[in-house]
């Protein structure tokens, strides 16, 4: 499998790569970035082509498959733009920071019927399929979700503290993870959902404070907090409160209640989130299926967020 990656110096855009590197029979055979420095970046790696331009890492025969880890704002077009290509894609979250865009890329999806991806990684978190896997089984029925989302971010930076060519969104981007989440581990979309924003940042032109409230039609609640003005610490955790235990995830780690670790050896083939959604990509497109994570299966988070977008207050 031959896989271009856009973004590929980001900070997402990396960890695909050591992703990538980690999957037999995968090979990274062209990298896009937004500057010249894009070619130093591919030799270091030893990937055979670099450019600006992601039309031409498209018509190259040597792509079968794009991975895009590009500012949120062009993820819909570029994934359209990738699927007209006759590429495979698999765009990081969010699949676009608006329905209408979310709707034209399923459309286009269903239209060439290739592998289209969500890059939705609690779904595949080893804590989070745990969580599932009882679910599923009929061990576990989710009464309530508690969760907060906190960084420090009241200049334009990226993960790596680098500065950031377009701006991050609460709603849009960090509050898709849990929306998405929720109604995955339900198996249900939010009946009920709203949300309640802060001031807007000056300079930024958006929200740094956030709550939101989801509620699914057979009961179960959801309830969100996120900030960009929190200093410390960092990250997303998860209450899960069923009717047969309490489980905090913190990434990777699982917990009860009553702070007892969960051994999580033999959820998945690895506890790297981001290999796992690769794996899941590459596997889908060698035997052509729809993949956990489909652009059609994260519709709803979608539909969801534009409820709350629109009871915002």
């Amino acid at each position: 499998m031959r896989v271009c990656v856009a973004g590929a110096a980001g900070a997402f855009g990396r960890k695909h790569l050591d992703a990538l590197g980690a999957i037999e029979d995968v090979r990274v055979t062209s990298v896009v970035g937004r500057s010249n420095s894009i070619d130093g970046f591919a030799a270091e790696r030893g990937i055979p082509h670099a450019t600006t331009d992601l039309e031409e890492s498209l018509a190259r025969d040597d792509v079968d498959a794009v991975i895009l880890s590009t500012p949120t704002q062009l993820h819909a077009a570029q994934a359209i733009q990738c699927l007209k290509a006759g590429k495979h894609v698999l765009v990081e979250i969010p699949m676009a920071d608006s329905l209408a865009d979310s709707e034209a890329l399923v459309a286009a999806q269903r239209e060439t019927g290739l592998v289209a991806m969500a890059g939705h990684v609690r779904r595949f978190n080893p804590s989070h399929q745990w969580i599932h896997n009882r679910i599923e089984a009929g061990e576990l029925k989710i009464q309530q979700m508690d969760v907060q989302t906190y960084f420090f971010r009241r200049t334009n930076k990226n993960a790596l503290g680098e500065p950031r060519s377009w701006t991050d969104h609460l709603l849009w981007h960090h509050a898709c993870h849990t929306v998405d989440l929720f109604q995955y581990q339900t198996g249900e979309t939010a009946s009920r959902a709203f949300g309640l924003q802060g001031p807007i940042h000056p300079e930024l032109g958006i929200a740094m404070d956030m709550s939101i409230g989801l509620k699914v039609p057979s009961g179960a609640v959801c309830t969100l907090s996120l900030s960009f003005n929190n200093d410390g610490p960092l990250g997303t955790f998860f209450r899960y409160i069923c009717d047969n235990g309490t489980y905090i995830a913190r990434y990777d780690d699982l917990f009860t209640g009553k702070e007892e670790q969960v051994d999580l050896s033999g959820v998945a083939v690895s506890n790297n989130g981001i290999e796992l959604i690769d794996r899941e990509f590459i596997g889908a497109i060698r035997e052509g299926r729809e993949p956990n994570g489909s652009v059609a299966q994260c519709l709803p988070a979608m539909r969801t967020l534009d409820l709350i977008e629109r009871s915002l207050g």
